[in-house]
């Protein structure tokens, strides 16, 4: 799953692919942002770590759950 984080001041956005699902992303940044958490984690499929300042995020866009196919159908 793609995940791109837009942050103030910034004119690039943080891309993440990750393992998760995306209803587990959303509910997780979504809890982060309206508990009040000062920073919202994240790990990608490459086993590194991600942290940002959850005050700092404009939007988040998540890319679709289901693969897409690939080649053709006849």
């Amino acid at each position: 799953m793609e995940i791109k984080i837009g942050l103030a001041d910034s004119h690039r956005e943080l891309s993440i692919t990750s393992t998760k699902g995306q209803d587990e992303l959303f509910g997780e940044i979504t809890q982060a942002i309206e508990s009040g958490a000062s920073t919202v984690t994240l790990d990608d499929e490459r086993g590194m770590k991600y942290v940002v300042r959850a005050e700092r995020i404009l939007y988040v866009e998540l890319g679709n759950s289901t693969p897409r196919a690939v080649g053709f159908s006849g």
